[in-house]
């Protein structure tokens, strides 16, 4: 099964995490098809990017969000509809 889920970089300490469409038997930081987004929690403000376009095309062929991509796509669709 594909997953939306979030694939770790930066250093110890400074977290940083793209987020990615895998295939469900990828390891977290292993293979991926797509980059979609990056979240970054050290700052402050809106600190994630989003392509909602390219989470619908994927939801729509069968992927599945992890909870915390869900809430991520959840906060960029209240920003954009304010």
């Amino acid at each position: 099964m594909v997953k939306i889920r979030l694939r770790r970089d930066g250093t110890r300490n400074q977290p940083y995490y793209r987020v990615v469409v895998a295939d469900g038997r990828a390891r977290r930081d292993g293979r991926f098809i797509e980059i979609i987004g990056r979240y970054d929690p050290l700052k402050d403000g809106e600190n994630y990017e989003i392509d909602l376009e390219k989470i619908d095309y994927w939801v729509g062929n069968g992927a599945q969000m992890s909870d915390t991509v869900r809430s991520l796509v959840k906060k960029a669709r209240d920003g954009a509809a304010s």
